[in-house]
């Protein structure tokens, strides 16, 4: 009961954050670690619980989707798929002990990123320092497709940043852009995972559901949030997050 019990609220709470701001990887990986679950195990079914939400986001973008700057959609979204395959690839042959050491690094790194995203894409907006080349934005794109694959975390404003410098503006395909390569990355990553045996698929099936609810209800209420104030909020969670992890 209390396996199914956190699991419903820390994905209801999750899908409802990244519906609104991101962040939700702060509650359900953590969630899934307590519960008895190893590092990389856990990593991977939050990863696979997080997909149902990417991808019901995506197909509410889909209007928006259209490629900017000097890479297509196909090429974008197929470099997304090798980028969440070689991350995944890297995940599977990284020991247990060398990634329960990283952990608590990549979750501050995480909440860093987040707690930075406004600045961040100020200051790329500011510099104009897109739209780059055909060569640059592939390796961007792989770059961050790579850490996506690896960890979840974070990823969402590291790839609004991204679309940034290949030369994105229209922040609604940005948007869409993001949850699709989020859903892209996240299937690919959880099918290797899965082959790898490393899903708890019990409590996969929890999160996804709940996740899926949660992203529902966020979207619902969006408007009745302050952002800056869940951005705090969200930053406040990490950062709590990071420390008890590096307590361990």
């Amino acid at each position: 009961m209390l396996f199914f019990v956190m699991l419903t609220v820390a994905g209801l709470l999750a899908g409802a954050l990244n519906a609104v701001a991101g962040g939700g990887t702060f509650l359900t990986f953590p969630a899934l670690v307590w519960l008895g679950l190893p590092p990389i195990a856990a990593n991977a079914t939050s990863t696979i619980g997080a997909l149902p939400g990417y991808a019901s986001s995506a197909w509410g973008y889909r209007s928006e989707l259209s490629a900017e700057g000097a890479l297509g959609l196909r090429a974008i979204i197929a470099l997304g798929a090798l980028g969440g395959l070689i991350g995944a690839g890297l995940l599977l042959v990284t020991p247990g002990a060398v990634f329960d050491g990283l952990v608590p690094w990549l979750l501050l790194l995480a909440t860093l990123l987040f707690a930075a995203g406004p600045r961040i894409l100020a200051f790329v907006r500011a510099r104009g320092l897109g739209p780059a080349g055909p060569a640059l934005s592939g390796a961007a794109v792989l770059a961050v497709s790579i850490y996506g694959g690896y960890f979840n975390g974070g990823l969402g404003i590291l790839l609004l940043a991204m679309l940034g410098l290949i030369g994105f503006v229209n922040l609604h395909g940005m948007n869409g852009i993001k949850v699709l390569l989020s859903a892209v990355l996240s299937l690919v990553s959880a099918a290797a995972y899965a082959a790898a045996g490393l899903i708890e698929w019990d409590a996969a099936l929890i999160v996804a559901v709940a996740t899926t609810i949660g992203g529902y209800l966020g979207a619902r209420g969006a408007r009745l949030i302050r952002m800056e104030h869940l951005r705090i909020g969200i930053t406040g969670v990490g950062l709590v997050m990071t420390a008890l992890f590096f307590a361990l």
